[in-house]
């Protein structure tokens, strides 16, 4: 157990990390991202919807 927590340890300090303004535009990215699927599949449904009420 004890040697795995140590590879571990070695191996998170090989990982590069994003900075801080990286990460803010990344996470600016996915929150547009899943907004603007979020309208585009309410537009649809909402499409699909009218078309089955006037049938």
């Amino acid at each position: 157990m004890f040697r795995f927590l140590k590879n571990v340890s070695r191996e998170m300090k090989k990982v590069s990390w994003p900075s801080g303004k990286e990460l803010t535009s990344y996470t600016i990215t996915v929150i547009t991202t899943v907004a603007f699927m979020a309208l585009f599949f309410f537009l649809i449904d909402l499409g699909i919807t009218q078309i089955l009420n006037l049938l």
